[in-house]
Formats: C-alpha cells, sequence, structure tokens
C-alpha cells in the first residue's frame, strides 16, 4: 500500500474531535448508495417494462411481415418455400386480414377477421402463444361436429359481445361476391364460438378474431389467396437483416417487407427516452450526495492543515496531498456504490422471485411488477457514480495541494 493510500485510509477513522465530520462521511456513503440502489431497481423495472412488451407484441404479431404491393398473394405455397429457406427464419405462416362487423347478443361490433391456417397454427404459431387450448385449434382444422364454422375471440371482444363458448355469432362482410352488375353484395355468416385468446393487449383482445384460412378467404371473396406472410426470426434484433434476405430471395419487385420494430417504433422509442429520463433524474440524487463529500473533504482539509504543512515540510509534493485526498473521495464513492449496488440487485432478485408488488392486470397488462436487471445498466451506474465522486474530489484536493507549510504553520 501506497504512503498515499495508508494516509487517506487514517484520516478516514475519525478521532473523537472529528466524530461530526465522520458523521457528515457516514451520510455521503448512506445518500450515494441509495442514489445507486434506486437507479439499479428503477432501471430494471423498466427494462423488465419494455421487455414484456415486446413479448406481448410478439406473442399477438411477427418479426417480419411480408405484402404484396397487389390485393393479395395467389402463389403464397412457392412464398412460403422461398422464405423459409432463408437462413435465420424459424416459421413463416400465411394469413387473411379484413375489417368487419360482429353481432352478438349485445349488439354489434367492429372486428378484425384473421385466416389462419390450422395445421400451422397448432405448432408454433400465434394461437399457441396466447393461450388457446387445444380444443379450439382442433376446431379449427375439423369442425364437422359443429353446426357452424368455428371461431375464435379475444377474451374482451367476448365480454363485449356477451358471446362465450359454443355461441353462436353473425359476421357481416362488405366484401361478398361481385354481383352481374358489378357491385360487391355484403356477405353475412354465422360462427360458432370455439375459444377464446389473452394476449395482454386491450386494444388486440378487444378486436381480433381467428377464423381458418378458407374461411377468411370467403368472408373477403378471395379465391386461394392469402393477404400477407408473417414472418418469426431466430434472433429478433436481426429482423432487418433477414427481412432483407427475404425481398433478396423472393426475387421481385411485387413484395415489401416491415420488422417488429419499424411497426412500433414510436413505443419503443418513447420507452428508451423515457429509461433515459429516469436515469439522468437519478442521478442528480447521486450528484446531490456527492455534495456531502465536497463538504467533508472541504471540512477534513481545515482540520488536516497541520498535518498537510508537517507532509509537505518532509518533503511530500503537492501532487501526493492532492491524491491523499482524491483517495479518500473515492474510497467514499465506491464504498457506497457496493452498498448500493448490493441493496439494489437483493431489492431487484426478491420483485423477480417474489413479486410482492401487484399490478392491476387490465392497465398495465402484467399483474405483478416486472424486473430484468441488464449488466449494461449495473455497469453505467457505477461508472457515473465514481466519475461523480472523483468530480467532487477535485477543489478540496486542489485546495489541500496548494497549501504552503509556513503560512499553514505560522498560527501554530
Amino acid at each position: 500500500m501506497s504512503i498515499e493510500c495508508a494516509i487517506a485510509f487514517r484520516y478516514m477513522r475519525a478521532k473523537r474531535k472529528e466524530r461530526f465530520i465522520s458523521l457528515i462521511t457516514v451520510i455521503s456513503i448512506g445518500g450515494v448508495g441509495l442514489g445507486v440502489a434506486s437507479l439499479i431497481v428503477v432501471l430494471a423495472v423498466m427494462s423488465g417494462f419494455e421487455t414484456n412488451l415486446k413479448d406481448k407484441f410478439l406473442g399477438v404479431t411477427s418479426h417480419i411481415i411480408i405484402k404484396p404491393l397487389n390485393s393479395g398473394i395467389s402463389d403464397w405455397p412457392e412464398v412460403l418455400a422461398k422464405i423459409r429457406a432463408v437462413p435465420g427464419v424459424r416459421t413463416a405462416e400465411p394469413f387473411v386480414y379484413g375489417q368487419m362487423l360482429a353481432t352478438g347478443p349485445e349488439g354489434p361490433s367492429g372486428v378484425m377477421i384473421k385466416g389462419i391456417d390450422p395445421e400451422l397454427a397448432a405448432g408454433e404459431g400465434q394461437l399457441a402463444k396466447i393461450g388457446v387450448s387445444r380444443a379450439a385449434l382442433d376446431y379449427l382444422k375439423d369442425s364437422r361436429e359443429l353446426e357452424q364454422p368455428p371461431i375464435i375471440l379475444g377474451r374482451e371482444l367476448s365480454y363485449q359481445l356477451r358471446t362465450y363458448h359454443f355461441d353462436r355469432l353473425r359476421v357481416i362482410s362488405p366484401f361478398g361476391r361481385v354481383t352481374p352488375l358489378g357491385a360487391r353484395a355484403p356477405l353475412t355468416r354465422t360462427y360458432q364460438v370455439v375459444g377464446t385468446f389473452h394476449s395482454g393487449l386491450y386494444d388486440y383482445d378487444s378486436s381480433f378474431a381467428y377464423v381458418s384460412l378458407a374461411e377468411a378467404q370467403k368472408l373477403l371473396g378471395m379465391d386461394d389467396e392469402a393477404t400477407i406472410i408473417e414472418v418469426m426470426v431466430e434472433d429478433g434484433d436481426q429482423a432487418a437483416a433477414v427481412r432483407d434476405a427475404i425481398i433478396n430471395a423472393l426475387d421481385s419487385e411485387e413484395y415489401w417487407g416491415q420488422t417488429w420494430m419499424e411497426r412500433n417504433v414510436n413505443l419503443f422509442a418513447a420507452l428508451e427516452m423515457e429509461q433515459a429520463a429516469m436515469f439522468v433524474v437519478l442521478t442528480l440524487t447521486i450528484l446531490v450526495a456527492a455534495f456531502n463529500i465536497v463538504s467533508t473533504l472541504i471540512m477534513m482539509v481545515k482540520e488536516k492543515t497541520r498535518d498537510i504543512a508537517i507532509l509537505k515540510s518532509m518533503g511530500a509534493t503537492s501532487r501526493q496531498i492532492r491524491r491523499i485526498f482524491t483517495l479518500q473521495g473515492l474510497t467514499v464513492g465506491l464504498i457506497g456504490a457496493s452498498g448500493g449496488l448490493a441493496i439494489g440487485i437483493t431489492l431487484c432478485l426478491l420483485l423477480s422471485r417474489y413479486k410482492f408488488i401487484e399490478l392491476p392486470a387490465d392497465i398495465y397488462m402484467m399483474d405483478s411488477l416486472p424486473v430484468e436487471m441488464r449488466a449494461v445498466h449495473i455497469l453505467a451506474t457505477v461508472a457515473v457514480t465514481m466519475l461523480i465522486s472523483f468530480l467532487a474530489t477535485i477543489y478540496p484536493a486542489a485546495q489541500a495541494a496548494r497549501l504552503e507549510p509556513v503560512e499553514a504553520l505560522r498560527y501554530e
């Protein structure tokens, strides 16, 4: 251990007449620790919210959607084969979309009908991710036991229509067959509810309904076509690169693609901005605690004026004096950061394991406070804390280094 470290640590051990300085040092450590702990917990909770939202969005949608520039994809089996051959693609499914009107006991409600391939949905498809039962999926594949074609509703949509398991539901489509006069006649079909889903996203649960691909094509007056193809990839962060590879593989100007990040860019940009804002706000808490470090060191310099003069008269350089008080301030910051780190990580682990803070699921789309600790947040918090602690030592250490031995000892 160098002489500077030995003296710095000795100064931190208070004597009887320096108890007040020691108390301020403890307060400084506590302030830094609380700031670090709060910063870690808040960033972990906000990261948990972000990850939870991403999981919910990817539970009801896909990493990439491939759309035609024209009305539909007539050769979708060939397109699917080309997409699945692209490296990084996990699954690819055809879908048919259409805005229609559903009528239940409580009256009509707008609904987005989504036609799916029952065979693909039973595997790693979307319905398996959002809690649709195996029996409901079986009905989509084989509906001979039902009196009407099957339909699966979002839970909130089911509540709005007052239509539940095996109830009947009428769907009115404006995309009926073309009449001899060239106009499209509305088409009305009756369905039987075989299940519900709950994605956790209210807008989705209150407006979407699933039918088989063939039924959706009938409602939209389409032949054997698909509206879009949705693709899931191995790594969601590489969706843009895989999208470009898919467009190149299709080798046609008739298709364009969009990633899940592009579809939700405003939401996740707002979340990232909120995280940055909270980091800045809570960093100010650590900055306030750093003022206590400045006060402690200034009082320590005043108290140790005679010692500094003696050290200088014995040959200590101004650089060594500056280093003594810098090390003392950094030690306070390091102890505070270590304690705050331990408290923050412990709180995050407790929140993650026991989930003792409950949330109203209908408002926040989750039933407990989500927590996800990220190494980058922990490292950034510690780095910022130590930087602030170092900056807090500059002025007191410089004052100590400028003391002249003769002036300091004149009145001793």
